[in-house]
């Protein structure tokens, strides 16, 4: 008979970041592993519960016994079952002792192919629940994505933190198995505060309700997350939590209980950057700061507490006290550190290690200095604010202010530069080349920003690549992926005209000659460079053929990618282009195999056959016509005349021997190919598309 089946385990603080993803893989493997065993069925529902001090689960439709299973193995072929004397042969024997059964119990059956084979067949008696949850439940936890694990007490057992409880319950009735040291039972624990003590499940599906009833527990992290949000929304009183998902995922796994309480703090406070009150807000103490309509902050914030009372006087009291001191020290570091100007902080940077091959900071802003100002003249931006740009900002990295708040620098760096009378074009770069942080994040908005941006990645890019810190697999400690994708994106999202080879280049001179970089940096670069950009392209929409077709060619300039697939895809959908492409190919096989001599150009007077004639003709009315829509960008018309070529082209291979056995004819016919394929693939290589 099937009933629903709890599992939880009642812990201590689990760390509250982690979770939700400890949670969501803690019921998905349970659930799964039930599924596979046949315990459970693909229509069972499961739940997953999560707290700060639990991890829990229930499942319907799960069976007390898996069952009965047939098991059949295949051995030797008939024929070579028994040698030329009768006796069985040694594969034969062996296959039985195998079974545990001698050769005259075993039966016979078939392979996949219809060949009378040597079979064994036994029924196997399906497991309890009793017996295959303990190994099913260690495998499942051990798979956790859990970085470190403690011990607790005398035992072996090990989690993310020491466990106090287990509660397994098929139905109403106790499944009693042994776990990391416990035996399970039906008594949980409640609210911290809030509950009378022990709390007894009568049975798996009141699991739930049990807890929010007499424990004070909402045990459903998406049910509490969707009570504190309603919370806050209430209590802002039509102001806007300056909060993300991050906080409200975290606050959420802090409670058990969620209660909402305002807070207010002295308005002399606002005369600090906002960022760093925010900041400071949502990082050390997990409060929701409140701005107004233009997301100006207000001296007002929210808290999530675990304790719900109807006088939170205290509460609410108490944390005030703690965040006055928290901003009195953001108030107090802001002030101390606009008394040295930015530009008197860079010397300080000399003390500041980069990378032990690399230098010093210092030593990276006189690079990034050369490379923003040769960038920004490609960009047709102020060269002298670019450089300025460089020169200052990486000068925050050694104020108070970044010391305690990390994530601040190039914020901090602004408001200090416009304290400092620095230009605004200065001040506003300092802060955007940091920019894009993460994905989807915002773009530099200005000239002088997205210079000296490319050129900070650039130069963490060329300099990482050239000392052999390559990320692998799923390990990039200097996020040079992001840094990659933050280059792509500038490029791409921007349209600047500028040429990855160039930039790569600029890049790579940009060092000094004694720091020793890989000779195949900038090739290692690009090829990798190239691969986040497929990525991109995927996350897009864009087909792998369609992305090979552009991608393959090694683009320059990133800012036509874009309109390169789109003209591939339009192409695509043409009914000529599956035999173009086909035919790109063949062209390009047949030009790998020979060797055609450099400059080798077509003869007319060499042209014999109709065909080739023709198929030349046709490329000296379209190179000219191509050539002006590549000139214009109008990729979709330079590929879309290429499709009047299928007929000729068709022609040419049903009526032409390219190979002739005379060389001046053979020599002609493969540099009238190598021109076609030229032409074929200025804007892609169709010959990806095909297949």
């Amino acid at each position: 008979m099937s009933q629903t089946l709890l599992i939880e385990l009642l812990t201590e603080e689990l760390p509250p970041k982690l979770l939700p993803r400890l949670a969501e893989a803690f019921r998905r493997g349970i659930a799964e592993a039930l599924l596979a065993q046949q315990f459970s069925v693909a229509s069972s529902t499961v739940e997953g519960y999560a707290t700060p001090r639990r991890l829990g689960l229930t499942i319907t439709h799960v069976l007390a016994c898996q069952p009965d299973r047939t098991i059949e193995r295949k051995g030797p072929a008939r024929a070579a079952g028994f040698g030329a004397d009768g006796k069985p042969t040694p594969a034969l024997a062996g296959f039985a002792r195998s079974c545990g059964v001698t050769v005259e119990e075993l039966q016979m059956g078939s392979d996949p192919k219809g060949n009378e084979v040597f079979a064994y067949q036994a029924t196997q008696r399906g497991q309890t629940l009793v017996e295959a949850l303990p190994a099913l439940l260690t495998e499942v936890l051990a798979r956790l994505p859990v970085a470190k694990v403690m011990r607790w007490g005398a035992g072996d057992a090990q989690f993310v933190r020491p466990v106090h409880g287990l509660v397994v319950l098929h139905g109403a009735d106790i499944v009693p198995i042994t776990l990391m040291g416990l035996n399970a039972g039906r008594i949980t624990q409640g609210h911290r505060f809030l509950s009378a003590g022990a709390i007894s499940i009568s049975h798996a599906d009141a699991y739930a309700a049990t807890l929010q009833e007499t424990g004070h527990v909402m045990a459903h992290f998406e049910t509490r997350r969707q009570t504190i949000q309603a919370a806050l929304t209430a209590a802002a009183q039509g102001a806007t939590p300056l909060a993300g998902d991050a906080l409200l995922d975290e606050v959420t796994a802090l409670v058990e209980w969620p209660a909402v309480y305002a807070g207010t703090f002295s308005d002399e406070f606002l005369s600090v950057p906002q960022e760093c009150l925010v900041l400071s807000m949502q990082q050390h103490q997990k409060y929701f700061p409140l701005g107004d309509a233009s997301g100006r902050l207000q001296p007002r914030f929210l808290l999530v507490s675990n304790i719900d009372t109807a006088q939170p006087d205290a509460i609410i009291h108490g944390n005030e006290r703690v965040l006055r001191a928290r901003l009195s020290d953001a108030r107090f570091f802001f002030e101390q550190d606009r008394k040295t100007p930015l530009h008197d902080r860079v010397a300080g940077l000399s003390h500041v290690v980069y990378h032990n091959k690399l230098g010093s900071m210092l030593e990276r802003v006189e690079r990034l200095q050369k490379l923003s100002g040769a960038l920004a003249s490609l960009l047709n931006a102020s060269s002298e604010h670019a450089q300025r740009a460089a020169y200052l900002m990486k000068a925050d990295l050694v104020t108070d202010m970044v010391g305690e708040f990390p994530e601040l620098q190039g914020i901090v760096g602004r408001y200090y530069a416009r304290h400092d009378n620095e230009p605004d074009a200065v001040a506003e770069a300092i802060e955007e080349h940091y920019h894009p942080r993460f994905a989807n994040d915002t773009l530099p908005a200005t000239p002088v920003g997205a210079a000296v941006a490319l050129a900070d990645k650039l130069d963490t890019l060329t300099g990482l690549f050239g000392v052999g810190q390559i990320p692998t697999g799923d390990k990039d400690p200097f996020g040079l992926r992001r840094a990659a994708l933050g280059v792509i994106r500038i490029l791409m999202e921007q349209s600047l005209a500028m040429e990855l080879p160039v930039l790569l280049s600029e890049a790579r001179a940009a060092f000094a000659a004694h720091v020793a970089l890989s000779p195949t940096t900038v090739a290692d670069l690009t090829a990798f460079i190239y691969d986040r950009l497929r990525g991109v392209l995927r996350e897009r929409g864009y087909t792998p053929e369609e992305i090979e077709a552009v991608v393959s060619q090694s683009p320059a300039r990133l800012d036509h990618v874009l309109l390169r697939l789109e003209a591939v895809r339009a192409f695509r959908a043409l009914p000529e282009a599956a035999a173009l492409a086909a035919a790109n190919k063949r062209i390009g096989n047949v030009l790998k195999k020979t060797e055609l001599p450099h400059g080798a150009t077509v003869v007319r007077e060499h042209l014999v056959d109709g065909a080739e004639k023709e198929l030349f003709d046709a490329l000296i009315a379209l190179e000219p016509l191509v050539d002006d829509h590549l000139a214009q960008r109008d990729y979709g018309a330079a590929l879309l005349q290429l499709a009047g070529l299928r007929t000729v082209v068709d022609t040419f291979f049903t009526d032409v021997m390219v190979m002739s056995d005379d060389r001046t004819l053979r020599a002609n016919r493969l540099a009238l190919l190598a021109r076609l394929f030229t032409l074929m693939n200025q804007v892609a290589d169709i010959s990806k598309l095909g297949g």
